[in-house]
């Protein structure tokens, strides 16, 4: 809930509206149909085999990891769903 917290905020400072986040246990995760995942190295494993991209997070309060490792593969996806 952290990182939703987190990434909720930076985009909203990028005004990114058009994106929906939630968050879930991650044996629920892996089942749900999402376009992109925010994980910790811990729990990466669990989607590894999902097609979709992972980003992988260290600090989940830090709003500069999320953005720099977030931001750019979010901004991919969005030009690709135009």
């Amino acid at each position: 809930m952290v990182l939703k917290f987190t990434l909720d905020g930076i985009l909203k400072e990028e005004n990114i509206t058009d994106v929906e986040t939630f968050c879930s246990d991650s044996f629920v995760a892996s089942g749900e149909n999402y376009d992109i995942v925010f994980t910790s190295k811990e729990l990466d494993y669990l989607f590894e085999r999902n097609r979709q991209p992972r980003v992988v997070i260290k600090n989940f309060i830090s709003k500069d990891e999320v953005r720099e490792k977030g931001l750019e593969p979010i901004r991919k996806l969005l030009n690709e769903m135009k």
